[in-house]
């Protein structure tokens, strides 16, 4: 695995983390900001977003609205910055993307994954989408 993301961790994961937990039992997401520097991203803050799905629907799932998007890319680039993918959390399972993921991810953006369970967020990996769309790869978060 080669190292292509760099997440601030004192920042960046804490947030995410954080999130997660008062996000939890439902599902948390949000898009994040950084820059590409030679093949490596680097995420220096997070853009949290609001789940848009049902009420129902967001203990497994998360849907994030086009005009959130359009918010998070105007936010970005008014700091300098870049969207450089969009993070979820999954309530009490594993940090790695469904099958619904790999149908609603597109090429060329990081995926982190957080996985809570009982409430406490555990572990966080990273997945980018290969660009026949068919599968991800996981990437290393330093």
């Amino acid at each position: 695995m080669r190292i292509s993301v760099v997440i601030d961790i004192k920042v960046v994961k804490y947030q995410i983390f954080e999130q997660a937990e008062r996000a939890y039992p439902d599902e948390c997401c949000g898009a994040l900001f950084g820059q590409a520097l030679d093949g490596v991203k680097v995420i220096s803050e997070i853009f949290p977003i609001v789940n848009a799905r049902e009420a129902g629907e967001r203990r497994r799932r998360f849907a994030i609205e086009p005009d959130e998007v359009m918010k998070a890319e105007r936010a970005a680039a008014g700091k300098g910055l870049e969207v450089l993918g969009f993070y979820h959390s999954h309530p009490d399972h594993p940090a790695k993307p469904s099958a619904y993921d790999l149908e609603h991810a597109l090429p060329a953006w990081s995926y982190p994954i957080v996985s809570v369970g009982s409430g406490r967020a555990l572990e966080i990996t990273s997945w980018l989408l290969s660009d026949d769309r068919e599968r991800f790869s996981e990437e290393a978060i330093v």
